[in-house]
């Protein structure tokens, strides 16, 4: 089995790097389950595949049994799970002594304990069927911190762990793991930084240089599209006028 009638569930999938890859693995034959809070940007991607390719539910990954419920459309709608791509996140970047905790605590909301919780749905079904992958996208913030990135690298390098831990605890299983660790890249991840400066010239460089979301979405469907017995455990891509 390669991409097409792979049975996919995507969070995070209403813009950017979730979007483009329900598209991409769309246009080559999976059945995606895309799930987000933007219920309205969800329909509008199911609307451009043929009925029931594309399905999609109302998720807020920081609530455990609303990733649980995406998970049961696509089981009882397929029958099984091929692939789950933990892709929600948010990169409210800012220095320690601003002391943001709410934020913190936001990121880690979403960015780790949404992962576990797609996770913590997900594998019950994988080990049944003893196949399957879980994706979940990291950045080059799990492998470098700056100053402004302290709690957000942390979410990251806690996903490096998880990953890993993950890999090694179900290779009798035969479920693969992967890391897509992107650097820049031109989506609304901007957005989430509360600081009117810092957010503007985040803005500014992803636009000019950063990655297209199309890119990311490339790399994903290169890690799915591979033989069962090769598991693609990271990719790391950056523009190539990245230098950190």
């Amino acid at each position: 089995m390669t991409i097409k009638d792979k049975v996919v569930v995507i969070t995070g999938a209403s813009s950017g790097i979730g979007r483009a890859t329900a598209e991409k693995l769309a246009s080559l034959g999976a059945k995606v389950v895309i799930g987000a809070r933007r219920e309205d940007r969800l329909k509008e991607i199911a609307s451009q595949f043929p009925e029931h390719q594309v399905l999609y539910k109302l998720t807020d990954v920081t609530n455990r049994q609303s990733i649980q419920d995406l998970i049961n459309l696509a089981t009882a709608q397929f029958n099984r799970v091929d692939v789950l791509y933990n892709n929600a996140g948010l990169m409210p970047i800012s220095r320690l002594e601003e002391l943001k905790v709410d934020e913190w605590d936001r990121m880690i909301d979403v960015n780790i304990k949404g992962v576990l919780y797609g996770i913590a749905a997900v594998l019950p079904v994988m080990e049944r069927q003893k196949s399957g992958q879980i994706i979940t996208t990291d950045s080059v913030a799990g492998h470098v911190v700056h100053p402004g990135t302290a709690v957000y690298a942390g979410t990251k390098y806690a996903i490096q762990a998880i990953m890993d831990g993950l890999r090694q605890e179900q290779v009798n299983n035969h479920i693969k793991t992967t890391m897509i660790s992107p650097g820049a890249v031109d989506t609304e991840l901007f957005s989430t930084i509360s600081d009117p400066d810092q957010r503007a010239k985040t803005e500014q460089q992803e636009k000019e240089n950063g990655l297209k979301a199309e890119d990311v979405a490339n790399a994903v469907a290169y890690a799915i599209d591979q033989p069962e017995k090769v598991a693609i455990n990271e990719i790391l891509l950056r523009p190539r006028s990245q230098t950190v």
